[in-house]
């Protein structure tokens, strides 16, 4: 059953916070949780303000846009500088009632000690917010840095020049929650309401400038393609500050469904948490990064010791973040089907920052009602799995295509291009940028005119009589070789993580191109210092590159954790890592390079992989630099070292 118009006494508002008031209006929803924030990273919910009905958040709302607009003028926009909880849904849809514009985002360490200020220099400085919204603690801190000597003197002028608010200000003044019911001046549709920063995985994150409206219309399109509905629990632990995250807690509210929250520092600490929510609040759907499988079933704690899991209830578990491997949705399937995990509730999905955040999912409601599974019969291309599916769209005015990069023009099904979207949900472009908002927004077909496309950046490529849509991965990462064959580097990736699992650590690994050579780097679980184990690592990951995708890799780097630089949503920064690489930001523990290098292509069989024997012996060149081990690979050396019998420690996800 398609849950979509409950009851037309209530249509469909034109922005999300007009969905408040008339859920608190009704008797049945005013004191329904509309979202929980469970103590501890435990599923504790105690007395301490960790339930937010839809009365109580409404209430809060109206109280928090009354105070910030004495203040404050409407227009204005605010940088919102709280941690992950209920306090901030609060502030986000208060900063809407009062027509502010708002930039949420993760606070930094207020000693701004450890360099981690650089995004929240970046905001202030394009964004020119006219005030701060932080609580009284990280107020107190901050006036602290700024009477230091040392400060930094750029950031400490931006950071003055703001108007400081205190959570606990707007909050504690309460007013008459009735007042102005009758005339809404919060954000009209038309207006932007919110700047969210794009990711960073290809690039420097910029600002994309969103309105009310196209946010509601972007919901609304989730609402319906996943079929959420009043009796709908969600659980999502995903930063609440953009993109996905933020979403849900949009889909919540037009939804009249229940959210249980966490922060994503409580689910890399204990990955158990995600399931332990779904089994006590018997969820029904869950967005996560299609890292998320592989790391449960790893460090979830399956078999151990405590509360039981069960996952009958789930209905969408949303995976985020192509490319999907089919092979690891297979693996955490066969682990939880004996808890109730049914293969039905898989949902690969497509998003971005550009398009608000949902673009389109290959889940299909109408799969479950004629009794048909949707997963089993998901088809798969080159070892991936469909982001979305593009007959019978959710909306007809959600239109998406393949585009050639070149020509502008669009591809048959088969062939692979970048995907372009044009919805009511495109942003409105880039803060400051307006050639790359005419260049990425405005994108036009070939001797076409008329409807204007957000030109993704990514590659996909359509298959099958139902277009699934198969997302391959970004234009500005792939690795083009001279005979013009082109590789995306996460198969590059794939391949060298299986060659090590026990050393590397998965979904810490960066190929990129480089003077003419491929360039893998490697995070590895634990600081080893044999050169012989780090040294058959590197020849290993080449033989396996080389044996499973045809491709030969010039120089492979082994760093020690987090030093692959990656964006708060857990996408690799290939870009950053080739950076930190090159300008000595990383703690490399070996590099080798290998000389009778064929700038990626295939040599000749055996030709790298069995050297020839000098005199009975292989030799191999070590030089010393600037603290590095580099081992330049002339001839492979043969090193009895058993892989198996290393100690296996599964690392925590870095920087989330």
């Amino acid at each position: 059953m398609n849950h979509e118009n409950y009851d037309l006494s209530f249509p469909d508002q034109p922005v999300v916070d007009q969905y408040l008031p008339i859920w608190a209006s009704l008797p049945a929803f005013r004191s329904k949780p509309a979202f929980i924030w469970p103590n501890d990273g435990s599923t504790n919910v105690s007395n301490n303000g960790s339930i937010l009905t839809y009365g109580q958040l409404n209430d809060s709302v109206q109280s928090i846009s009354s105070n910030l607009l004495s203040s404050l003028k409407r227009s204005e926009t605010v940088v919102i500088l709280c941690s992950p909880g209920l306090e901030l849904v609060e502030i986000i849809f208060g900063c809407q009632r009062a027509g502010l514009l708002s930039v949420p985002i993760f606070p930094p360490d207020p000693s701004f000690a450890k360099e981690n200020y650089h995004h929240l220099a970046r905001v202030l400085s394009q964004t020119k917010p006219k005030a701060a919204i932080a609580d009284n603690d990280y107020i107190t801190k901050v006036n602290q840095y700024l009477s230091l000597p040392s400060k930094d003197k750029r950031l400490a002028d931006m950071l003055q020049n703001l108007s400081w608010i205190s959570t606990a200000d707007i909050k504690q003044k309460r007013v008459d929650s009735t007042a102005d019911s009758m005339f809404y001046n919060g954000c009209k549709p038309d207006e932007i309401y919110l700047i969210q920063y794009t990711s960073g995985a290809t690039g420097i994150p910029k600002p994309v400038l969103v309105t009310a409206g196209s946010a509601a219309h972007n919901v609304r399109t989730a609402r319906k393609a996943y079929d959420l509905h009043p009796n709908s629990v969600i659980v999502s632990w995903l930063p609440q500050y953009h993109d996905c995250g933020l979403m849900f807690l949009l889909l919540t509210i037009i939804s009249g469904a229940t959210c249980v929250l966490a922060s994503p520092g409580a689910f890399v600490k204990r990955p158990r948490l995600w399931l332990e929510l779904i089994t006590d609040f018997k969820a029904t759907c869950t967005p996560v990064p299609s890292f998320t499988l592989p790391l449960v079933v790893k460090r979830g704690g399956v078999g151990k010791v405590g509360s039981a899991i069960n996952l009958w209830s789930m209905r969408n578990l949303i995976i985020i973040n192509e490319p999907i491997y089919k092979a690891s949705v297979d693996e955490f399937l066969d682990v939880f089907k004996p808890y109730g995990l049914k293969p039905s509730s898989i949902s690969p999905s497509y998003g971005l920052a550009e398009n608000c955040t949902f673009v389109s999912t290959a889940w299909r409601n109408d799969d479950i009602s004629n009794g048909n599974s949707s997963f089993p019969n998901f088809p798969s291309y080159n070892k991936l799995l469909p982001s979305a599916r593009l007959a019978n769209e959710e909306e007809a005015d959600m239109n998406i295509i393949v585009v050639n990069e070149e020509t502008h023009e669009p591809v048959e099904d088969g062939i692979e291009g970048e995907i372009w979207v044009s919805s009511p949900s495109n942003a409105s472009g880039y803060l400051g940028h307006p050639f790359l908002t005419q260049d990425i927004f405005k994108g036009t077909l070939s001797n076409k005119v008329g409807r204007c496309f957000v030109r993704t950046g990514d590659r996909g490529i359509v298959k099958g009589e139902q277009r699934f849509l198969f997302v391959t991965g970004r234009c500005l990462d792939i690795i083009k070789l001279p005979n013009g064959q082109e590789i995306h580097p996460h198969y590059i990736e794939t391949a060298a993580y299986d060659s090590c699992p026990q050393f590397i650590r998965g979904g810490c690994l960066a190929a990129f191109d480089y003077s003419r050579m491929i360039v893998l780097v490697a995070e590895m679980q634990r600081s080893e210092k044999d050169d012989k184990i780090l040294k058959n690592i590197c020849e290993r990951i080449r033989e396996d590159v080389l044996n499973k995708e045809k491709v030969e890799i010039g120089m492979v780097v082994l760093v020690s954790c987090a030093s692959v630089p990656k964006t708060t949503s857990g996408k690799i920064q290939r870009w950053a890592a080739k950076d930190n690489l090159l300008g000595g930001k990383m703690n490399v523990l070996m590099e080798m390079k290998f000389d009778n290098y064929h700038w990626g292509l295939l040599p000749s069989p055996g030709a790298i992989i069995h050297a020839s024997n000098r005199d009975g012996q292989r030799r191999g060149r070590r030089r010393e630099g600037e603290g590095r081990r580099v081992l330049v690979a002339e001839e492979k050396e043969e090193i009895q070292v058993s892989l198996s019998s290393a100690q296996i420690q599964y690392p925590g996800l870095s920087r989330l």
